[in-house]
C-alpha cells in the first residue's frame, strides 16, 4: 500500500499500482483530505491511518471477530519519515513514503495462514482466529506505540482515511473506537526493534514471535523469555563459516555487515508456543528450541554458466550444526576445483614459527625454523616450545627425544685413534724392554744405569695403559682409577728420569779431587729409595684426594646438545691441580738437572736426552691446561689423553731411541772403547 498527503492542496489523488505477477493486480485511488475521511472499498482488506503525537500507523484487519486475535507489527515503507524540527511545539513525523513490495508479502501471508488454521478443523478445533495488522514504518515510537495499541485493545480516535471492505463498512466505526486484547504479537522486523517489544511486553507475558530478527542474543532465555521467531539464529551462520574455514583450512575470512543495532524479543501465548510442534505439508518439522527453530541452510555456489551467465548450484545443507558439503562441485573464482587459500602466506609447516612482517597485515608472515632444542608440532604455531632439559628436538625440530649418553667410547673413530695409539705405545716398550733384556749386558745397556732403563721402560708402560681407562663408559671405580694411575705412573716415570739425571752429575763430581765419596750416596739402593720417596708423595696425595672427594661420574646437562656428555666431574679441582702440580714440580726439576749435566761427555750420559725429553714433557703439559678447560664434554678426556700419549712417546723416543738404533743398526758401536774412546 502506499499512500501520501500534501499540506498546500486540500484534495489530492493517489495512484496505487502493485505487482503483477506475485501478487493480483490491484489498482486503488484515494481521495484524502485534511478534515474528512473517505472510505473506499478493498476486498477483503480495511486501512485506517492515525496521528497522535507526531505518529503514524496503519491496520489491516479482516472485519471479523474471532476468539482469539494475532497482532502484526510490518514496515511496510522504505523510506522513513522526515522529523520536523521546529522546538515550539513536540515533533511531528511526515508520513512514510516508499510501499516495501516484500513487508506486504508478508502481511498477505499472515492473512492466509489464519484463514487457513480458521478452515482446517484439524488444527484448532473450536477456535476461530483473527488478526490486526499495523504499520511501524520502521520508527521506534511508532513499534511502541502499534504494541501498547495491540495490548490494550484500543486505538485511538482521530483524524484518519480508512480503506474498508464495502461489506464491512459498519464495522469500521467500532474498530476505530476500540478492539479485543491481543495475547500474541508477530513483528520484530529487526533485532533492535525485537528487542525493545521483548523488554516491553515481557512483564504482560505477552509473546512475541520474529520473521527477520536473527541477532544471537535472543536466544537467552533469562533475558527474553517472550521471544520466538521462525528465521534462525545467526550464531548457526557464524559456527557454519567457523566450520567452512575450517575445513577448507582459511586462517580468516571477511564478512559485510550493516552498522546497525540487533534486536531484541518479546512473549495495519508464552506457554502454549514453547509446546509448538508439528509437521508441514512439506514434511519438514517444526518446533522452537527455546526462542530458536532448527537451523537449516542450504549451501549454494554461484557458477559460471557456458553462455558466461551465474546461477546458484546447491552444493550442500546445513541441518543445526550437521554440516553436508559436495566438494567437488565447488566451483572456485578461479575457474578451478583447487580450494583458494585465505592468507598472504602459506601456513607454517611443523618444526617452524611465524614471525610477522613489519608493515604488512598479520595474514602475511615469515616461517622460521626453530632454533636447535626447540620445537613446534602444529601446523601455523607462533613460536616454538624449549624441550625438557632431559630432551632435545629431533632433527625436524618437530619432537623433543631423550637425549642421548655421549662419552668417548672405544667404538667411535676418536676412541679408535687414541686406543690404537696407547696400545702402539705399550707395545713398543715391551719391545724396547725386551731389547734391553736381552742386551743387558753391552756397554751401551750398562753404561746408563740398567735398572732405573729397566724401571723407567715399566713405568711408560704404565702411562700407556692408563690411557686406556679413560676410554669407555664412566663408573664409580674407572673414575678414581684413571686419575691415580695417571699422577702415579707419570711420577714414577719422571722420578726414574731425575734419579738418572743425579746419578751422571754424581759420577762426574765424583771424579774430581777430594769428591770420591760422593757416589756412595747414589748407589743402586739409594737410587731404588729416592724413586721410591718421590713416587710414594704422589701416592699419599692421590690417597687423600680420593679418599675426601673423588672424581665421580656426571651427566653434563648443561652442555646445549642432543647429547648428554656423560664424565668424571672432578669434585675437587684442588686434588687434582695438586697432583699435575707435584708432577710439574718433579718434571722442572728434573730438567734444571738434566740442563747442568748437558755439556758432560756424550758417551758416558743421557743428559742430553733427558733434557729434549723434558722439554717435550713440560711443553705438552703447559699445552694441556688451556686446552683441557676449553674443550666440551668427551673431547676434554680426549685432550688429556692425547697428553698422556705425547709426552710418554717423547720420553720414549728421546731415551730409548738413540739406545737401540746402537744396539739393533750400529752393533759396532756398542764396546767399551767406543764408549770410552773420548
Amino acid at each position: 500500500m502506499l499512500s501520501a498527503s500534501s499540506p498546500p492542496m486540500s484534495w489530492v489523488s493517489l495512484l496505487l499500482t502493485a505487482w503483477s505477477s506475485r501478487a493480483p493486480s490491484l489498482l486503488l485511488v484515494v481521495m484524502v483530505s485534511r478534515d474528512v475521511g473517505l472510505r473506499v472499498g478493498l476486498e477483503g482488506v480495511q486501512t485506517s491511518m492515525c496521528s497522535r503525537w507526531g505518529s503514524r500507523v496503519e491496520e489491516f484487519n479482516q472485519g471479523q471477530d474471532g476468539d482469539v486475535v494475532i497482532g502484526g507489527l510490518f514496515n511496510l515503507h522504505y523510506q522513513p519519515p522526515v522529523i520536523d524540527q521546529e522546538f515550539i511545539k513536540p515533533p511531528l513525523y511526515n508520513p512514510c513514503t516508499g510501499l516495501e513490495v516484500e513487508t506486504l508479502k508478508s502481511v498477505y501471508a499472515m492473512e492466509f495462514a489464519v484463514e487457513e488454521i480458521n478452515r482446517n478443523p484439524l488444527i484448532l478445533p473450536g477456535v476461530k482466529l483473527n488478526y490486526r495488522i499495523l504499520d511501524s514504518c520502521g520508527r521506534h515510537p511508532w513499534v511502541l506505540h502499534g504494541a501498547f495499541s495491540l495490548v490494550g485493545g484500543e486505538m485511538e480516535s482521530c483524524d484518519s482515511t480508512a480503506i474498508l471492505p464495502q461489506s464491512h463498512v459498519s464495522g469500521t466505526s467500532s474498530a476505530m473506537r476500540g478492539g479485543p486484547s491481543i495475547p500474541l504479537i508477530i513483528g520484530g522486523a529487526s533485532s533492535t526493534t525485537a528487542i525493545i517489544l521483548s523488554r516491553l511486553l515481557a512483564s504482560l507475558s505477552v509473546p512475541v514471535i520474529s520473521y527477520l530478527a536473527s541477532c544471537p542474543c535472543l536466544s537467552d532465555r533469562h533475558r527474553f523469555p517472550n521471544f520466538f521467531r521462525t528465521i534462525p539464529s545467526d550464531v548457526y551462520q557464524a559456527k557454519t563459516m567457523a566450520r567452512l574455514a575450517i575445513l577448507f583450512n582459511w586462517n580468516w575470512i571477511g564478512a559485510v555487515i550493516a552498522n546497525n543495532d540487533y534486536g531484541r524479543l518479546a512473549i495495519q501465548l508464552l506457554e502454549h508456543l514453547n509446546k509448538v510442534n508439528f509437521t508441514t505439508p512439506n514434511g519438514e518439522e517444526f518446533f522452537f528450541q527455546g526462542a530458536d527453530i532448527p537451523a537449516a541452510y542450504d549451501l549454494v555456489n554461484w557458477k559460471t554458466s557456458p553462455d558466461g551467465s551465474l546461477k546458484l548450484v546447491l552444493i550442500g545443507r546445513v541441518d543445526g550444526l550437521e554440516l553436508h558439503l559436495n566438494k567437488t562441485s565447488i566451483q572456485w573464482t578461479t575457474g578451478t576445483s583447487q580450494v583458494p587459500i585465505s592468507v598472504c602466506s602459506e601456513s607454517c609447516p611443523p618444526g617452524t614459527r611465524r614471525a610477522n612482517r613489519k608493515g604488512e597485515p598479520v595474514c602475511c608472515f615469515d616461517c622460521i625454523p626453530c632454533t636447535d632444542g626447540e620445537v613446534s608440532n602444529e601446523t601455523g604455531s607462533h613460536q616454538c616450545r624449549r624441550c625438557p632439559v632431559e630432551f632435545w628436538s629431533n632433527p625436524g625440530n618437530t619432537a623433543c627425544i631423550p637425549r642421548k649418553v655421549d662419552f668417548l667410547s672405544f667404538n667411535e673413530t676418536l676412541g679408535i685413534i687414541l686406543t690404537t695409539g696407547a696400545v702402539s705405545g705399550v707395545v713398543v716398550t715391551t719391545a724396547v724392554f725386551v731389547i734391553f733384556l736381552c742386551y743387558h749386558n753391552t756397554p751401551v745397556v750398562r753404561a746408563n744405569n740398567s735398572e732405573l732403563s729397566f724401571l723407567l721402560l715399566l713405568s711408560l708402560k704404565l702411562c700407556f695403559l692408563c690411557a686406556l681407562v679413560f676410554i669407555g663408559r664412566p663408573s664409580v671405580w674407572s673414575c678414581r682409577l684413571q686419575q691415580a694411575a695417571f699422577g702415579i705412573s707419570f711420577v714414577l716415570c719422571v722420578s726414574c728420569l731425575q734419579v738418572k739425571t743425579m746419578v751422571v752429575l754424581a759420577a762426574f763430581r765424583s771424579a774430581r779431587p777430594g769428591a770420591g765419596g760422593l757416589m756412595k750416596w747414589f748407589g743402586p739402593g739409594q737410587q731404588r729409595g729416592s724413586v721410591c720417596f718421590f713416587t710414594s708423595i704422589q701416592v699419599i696425595i692421590c690417597t687423600i684426594w680420593l679418599s675426601l672427594s673423588p672424581p665421580i661420574p656426571h651427566r653434563d646437562l648443561g652442555f646445549q646438545g642432543s647429547k648428554v656428555n656423560l664424565e668424571c666431574a672432578m669434585s675437587s679441582v684442588v686434588g687434582f691441580a695438586v697432583v699435575l702440580g707435584y708432577i710439574g714440580f718433579l718434571a722442572c726439576l728434573c730438567l734444571l738437572l738434566a740442563f747442568l749435566a748437558r755439556k758432560l761427555p756424550d758417551n758416558f750420559n743421557e743428559a742430553k736426552f733427558i733434557t729434549f725429553s723434558m722439554l717435550i714433557f713440560c711443553a705438552v703439559w703447559v699445552a694441556f691446561v688451556p686446552a683441557y678447560i676449553s674443550s666440551p664434554g668427551k673431547y676434554s678426556v680426549a685432550v688429556e689423553i692425547f697428553a698422556i700419549l705425547a709426552s710418554s712417546y717423547g720420553l720414549l723416543m728421546c731415551i730409548f731411541a738413540p739406545k737401540c738404533f746402537i744396539i739393533l743398526l750400529r752393533p759396532e758401536r756398542n764396546t767399551k772403547k767406543q764408549l770410552m774412546g773420548r
